[in-house]
């Protein structure tokens, strides 16, 4: 990573939050999640939220039943995880890992020892069943490393799981588990060990709610909700 204040790399970060992530949603949801094509519908479910959510069948709760969960939920958490990994190489903060099944790799900044990568968004983001293929990836991973003679010296912590956001008391449990063989390194912790600076979490949280809050989000559901609205009326795929 060139040399740069935490200042410097605090904007860089939220200005690829803002353009990258927040943005491209925000379009996205307005030409692709607004349209017909891009769903696959389920009939007998969608005329029950358009129920729940309107009262009734009619082309708004269907539309809404399409477009909230997909705008509120998939599209922007699918997205997230491979925007922060990308985020990460082009900003020269780590590299792309050449071993298969890490992310990325860096020098930790904190023991200057060479860290390779496997990121998780979030201290809720893996299944018991995860487990133990996690760890039998890692193990393997690391055996085959050692046979490469420039990493003889490398040891279980040198391989980790990076958790974006949150605590080291909101991991759950299979998490727990993992950490008993690879360390992982959550929130504040990790992101001291890959910028090296104590607090840069804190301040990266501030600076995007600051970002957040002058984002133009104001016709992001009326308008997609209403284009998706007036295609589900024509379609005939229903019978209102």
């Amino acid at each position: 990573m060139a040399d740069r204040t935490e200042k410097e790399l605090l904007s860089e970060i939220v200005e690829y939050f803002e353009k990258y992530i927040f943005e491209n949603h925000i379009n996205a949801s307005l030409a692709i999640h607004s349209r017909l094509k891009s769903y696959n519908i389920n009939p007998i479910v969608v005329k029950y939220l358009s129920k729940v959510l309107e009262g009734n069948y009619s082309p708004e709760g269907v539309a809404k039943a399409l477009f909230y969960p997909r705008v509120l939920g998939t599209s922007i958490n699918t997205s997230f995880g491979t925007r922060i990994q990308n985020m990460f190489v082009q900003l020269q903060i780590a590299d792309g890992s050449l071993i298969p099944g890490m992310d990325i790799e860096f020098t930790d900044k904190r023991d200057n020892r060479k860290k390779w990568c496997q990121l998780k968004s979030g201290p809720n983001t893996i299944n018991s069943e995860d487990v133990k293929p996690l760890i039998r990836k890692f193990t393997n991973t690391i055996q085959l490393a050692r046979t490469n003679q420039a990493l003889k010296n490398i040891n279980n912590t040198d391989f980790i799981v990076g958790v974006l956001y949150g605590e080291t008391s909101e991991l759950s449990m299979h998490y727990k588990e993992i950490d008993k063989f690879h360390p992982v390194i959550i929130g504040q912790d990790f992101w001291h060990m890959i910028t090296g600076f104590p607090d840069f979490y804190n301040g990266l949280v501030a600076s995007l709610q600051e970002c957040i809050n002058n984002l133009d989000t104001k016709e992001l559901i009326t308008k997609g909700c209403d284009e998706l609205t007036e295609e589900i009326r024509n379609s005939p795929l229903f019978h209102f």
